[in-house]
């Protein structure tokens, strides 16, 4: 027997949403997931009108609908904002190269300029010749350090004020899982923000904060959005897939894991006692930085001098 659309529309509904349960037509899905996305951006106030947005793309499902959507409320609700995408290109034969082809067709389909960086423009190093340096076990150590600061130098030379990060609330509550285990309390008082800044820097904002990874990919998949779906040929051993295995045993027992554990990381407070690290900017090359030296100059440093284990792990002082 077909299911009505529990949002009392009279159409037939064709999914059930992973976050709440209701089942929904295609349209009424639509208009949640935007709706709560639009919230997110309004309450959070991550954007001014007149601004100059950078989306960070990376042809993945995240960064399309992110792009997606924000250009569809920008003109909905008349935002304000000029977007541009802004896109790294970290060397990995095989699978980044064939992903930028699809973010130049998101270029077009959404009628946003692109640039993109390289990490052998900015660093001299692709990550491919940095894995046949490090192996395997932690090159994401460096591709993830190396990709922030590579956002940042992008974002600084368009000009922009903001960059918005396609974060969905799946990798958030991975992050607090990561630095529970970790007892990072810097990071963890700080991975839940929707705004997140540094003395300098230009702001980051997470508009897909609380959107979940199966709605975001269902959203994809019933509009039709062109994305590139093939995972990193280096991530299979990275530790945030412990994380993320976890996270979905739980999704499937208790769906509001998810949120729940965002909710939990923003109630988290430190006591005054216990020192934090104050972002600051790196001494060399002037980015946000936790550290005198910022650690994508420690490691370049190591994969110049021939050390490429340098500056990877925790050292004492």
């Amino acid at each position: 027997m077909p299911v009505t659309c529990q949002a009392k529309c009279g159409k037939r509904a064709v999914l059930k949403r992973p976050k709440t349960g209701d089942a929904l037509c295609k349209e009424c899905f639509f208009w949640a997931f935007e709706t709560e996305i639009h919230h997110t951006i309004t309450n959070g106030k991550l954007f001014k009108r007149d601004d100059l947005v950078a989306v960070a793309a990376s042809g993945g499902k995240d960064s399309t609908v992110l792009a997606y959507v924000l250009k569809l409320l920008n003109e909905k609700y008349d935002y304000g904002l000029k977007l541009v995408l802004l896109s790294i290109d970290e060397g990995i034969t095989g699978y980044r190269d064939d992903s930028l082809e699809t973010v130049k067709q998101n270029r077009d389909d959404y009628e946003m300029p692109l640039k993109v960086l390289s990490y052998e423009d900015l660093y001299g190093w692709t990550m491919d010749a940095i894995v046949a340096q490090i192996g395997k076990k932690n090159n994401c150590t460096f591709c993830g350090v190396f990709r922030r600061q590579a956002l940042d130098r992008g974002a600084a030379q368009l000009r922009v004020n903001v960059l918005a990060t396609g974060h969905n609330a799946d990798d958030i509550a991975e992050t607090v899982i990561m630095n529970v285990l970790r007892g990072d309390i810097a990071r963890l008082r700080r991975c839940t923000a929707v705004i997140t800044d540094g003395a300098g820097s230009i702001p980051r904002v997470k508009p897909l904060k609380y959107s979940y990874e199966k709605e975001i990919v269902m959203y994809a998949y019933f509009k039709r959005l062109v994305y590139f779906s093939t995972e990193c040929i280096y991530a299979p051993n990275a530790y945030r897939g412990h994380a993320r295995t976890f996270l979905k045993d739980l999704e499937k027992i208790r769906p509001s894991a998810i949120i729940d554990i965002i909710h939990s990381g923003e109630q988290l407070t430190i006591k005054d006692s216990v020192e934090v690290p104050k972002r600051g900017v790196c001494s060399q090359c002037g980015f946000v930085s936790s550290q005198k030296i910022c650690k994508a100059c420690t490691l370049l440093e190591g994969l110049n001098k021939g050390l490429p284990k340098l500056g990877i792990g925790k050292t004492s002082k």
